[in-house]
């Protein structure tokens, strides 16, 4: 939940000391103002939660101030504190644009459960908003992995996400990082609470520290208006800081402080937020190798890599691939097929798991999104995939000679066809029933769609043998 950013505004030197000691003993930042001038001027920054606001002061009116701040477009809560109590004043504050109002003299219990009030409004209407987006961008029920790699990752998170830990998470692009960060998070006791991720590549260099620790109103130029950074967006929850390697140096060591620290300053602001943020990050570089060569702080790299857990490339476990090919199709992104469920052909899936995988998950979701476009009555065939992967794929399976190098792509998937078959026949020992059963598919298909190749290829050399047991 978001910690308050409180201003006291009263001219009574000991009354508004008081009231700040009792903000500051209940948790929140907070600052003061000894008249509207004042308030006014700290007010436009944009980064005051709350007022306890004094009604009569020497230099204005309390409800004026609400009047003009509501007119300037700024969304403090006012929480109105006067000495005049009386139902005109009550509504006329109201009506003004104040939340609430206090009567002197003041309880502090009273003044502390307002600020808890309104703290737990405002956590459930970010906590609302972060909803709204989870379920606008929801994504299905996460695959179950097979592999051993993948097995010993979410072990790893069930042991590190109870925790507060910081977590550093390593390995090729395309592996499913930000898939294992949001595990951490939702098996987190933050998972209620904000889930934010950033690519550290992504942000312009000059906007980067707006970006992290937020801004005052006039801060820079163009900054019309107050705006909470990351770390504050993300208070109570999770940061995810993805490709961690490319944030400069200067950056680095801000992230270190806020990291130590729990504390972040807003460019314009003289005030220091204290923030509650879990931070996770991920990188595809070699930190420790970018340590000696002074691209990346060694401090930082300590703090971060505090847990690691290391994402093994697609390559390296080829045993998820089918769960995942399934996966994919169940929970296709809207508008890629059209009605039905989608299947793919088992050769075709022979293809996807002779393949490397260079671009890892990743790859494999573009392969298969792809294909569902161009399938035809809602099953993906050998033509449906790239034709890149159709030519790498059929030279490892015929040990190093290209069976797609020659012809048209029809020819080339015809050839390969006819070798992946062959190699079935060949590994089930001539038992063409065994090799079908392997292929998934039944015995009279295989011998029509043999017939069918071998009738439309005029060359003895793919003939498949007539050996039966």
């Amino acid at each position: 939940m978001s910690s308050l950013h409180v201003l006291v505004v009263d001219d009574e030197p000991a009354l508004r000391q008081i009231l700040a000691a009792a903000v500051s003993k209940a948790g929140y930042s907070v600052d003061q103002a000894s008249g509207v001038v004042e308030a006014k001027a700290k007010l436009a920054h944009g980064d005051i939660d709350v007022a306890l606001c004094d009604i009569k002061m020497p230099d204005g009116n309390g409800i004026d101030l609400v009047r003009d701040s509501r007119a300037a477009g700024i969304e403090t809560t006012f929480i109105m504190v006067t000495g005049f109590a009386s139902l005109e004043t009550a509504v006329e504050a109201l009506r003004a644009g104040a939340s609430d109002f206090i009567t002197k003299p003041v309880r502090f219990e009273e003044v502390a459960h307002r600020l808890s009030q309104i703290n737990a409004l405002s956590g459930l209407r970010e906590e609302n908003k972060a909803l709204r987006k989870a379920v606008s961008d929801s994504a299905p029920k996460l695959f179950r992995f097979t592999s051993p790699g993948m097995l010993e990752v979410e072990r790893l998170v069930g042991k590190v996400a109870p925790t507060d830990s910081t977590v550093l998470i390593g390995g090729e692009s395309g592996t499913g990082k930000g898939v294992v960060a949001r595990l951490i998070h939702n098996q987190s006791q933050r998972r209620d609470s904000t889930f934010l991720q950033v690519n550290c590549s992504a942000v312009p260099e000059h906007l980067l520290e707006s970006e992290f620790f937020g801004h005052t109103k006039g801060a820079f130029t163009g900054a019309d208006h107050a705006r909470k950074g990351l770390f504050q967006q993300a208070d109570g929850g999770t940061l995810f800081l993805d490709e961690i390697g490319e944030l400069p140096l200067h950056m680095q060591t801000k992230l270190l402080h806020m990291v130590e620290e729990k504390e972040v300053r807003p460019l314009g602001s003289e005030q220091v937020r204290r923030v509650d943020t879990r931070i996770i990050a991920a990188t595809n570089a070699n930190l420790p190798e970018w340590v000696r060569e002074g691209k990346f702080r060694e401090d930082l790299y300590f703090r971060l890599s505090m847990f690691q857990i290391q994402m093994p490339p697609l390559r390296e476990r080829q045993s998820d691939i089918p769960g995942l090919v399934q996966f994919l199709l169940r929970n296709l992104r809207p508008g890629t097929s059209g009605s039905g469920a989608m299947e793919i052909d088992p050769l075709a899936e022979e293809i996807l798991l002779a393949h490397s995988w260079p671009g890892n998950v990743r790859e494999l979701e573009n392969v298969i999104n792809r294909a569902c476009i161009l399938a035809e009555d809602n099953r993906i065939s050998v033509a449906d995939l790239p034709v890149a992967i159709i030519q790498t794929t059929s030279t490892q399976t015929s040990g190093g000679t290209s069976i797609g190098a020659e012809g048209n792509l029809r020819d080339q998937m015809r050839q390969l066809e006819l070798e992946i078959m062959r190699r079935a026949i060949e590994d089930a020992g001539g038992d063409r029933r065994l090799a079908a059963q392997k292929l998934g598919i039944g015995l009279s298909s295989l011998y029509r769609k043999i017939e069918e190749l071998q009738s439309r290829d005029s060359s003895d050399g793919d003939k498949v043998s007539d050996k039966q047991t």
